[in-house]
């Protein structure tokens, strides 16, 4: 399994925690999402400047990484038991930023088959 699947899903487990009330626990599962984020952003940008794949999921797990590491910074400065609206916004965002390249390809592949679509040829009726 790539890093660039394994990262969100880290993320949406501390978004999870935040919501149940285990703050203690989404601070731990955002630190360690961070290396992942990091293995997935440093592999897609290798892949697009192999030509290898799109730029779009460098750009988007590169915003991620930064998003996460800022939203673990701001995690870790705040008083124990408070959690800023700042540290979870970042991981929602995070998770949009992952979600980016999937919604993408998604919507232009119906566009994309219409595209590539030959003409039926019609039958006469001679």
């Amino acid at each position: 399994m790539r890093p660039a699947h394994i990262a969100p899903g880290i993320a949406l487990s501390a978004v999870l925690a935040d919501a149940g009330g285990a703050h203690g626990l989404a601070a731990w599962l955002v630190l360690l999402a961070l290396p992942v984020a990091a293995a997935a952003a440093f592999l897609a940008i290798s892949d697009a400047l192999a030509g290898t794949a799109h730029r779009l999921p460098a750009v988007t797990g590169s915003l991620a990484l930064a998003l996460l590491v800022l939203g673990s910074a701001v995690r870790q400065a705040a008083p124990r038991g408070h959690v800023p609206a700042l540290a979870v916004s970042t991981i929602v965002v995070a998770l949009a930023c992952y979600a980016l390249p999937a919604a993408v390809w998604l919507l232009s592949e119906p566009v994309r088959s219409v595209r590539t679509a030959a003409p039926r040829p019609r039958a006469s009726r001679a």
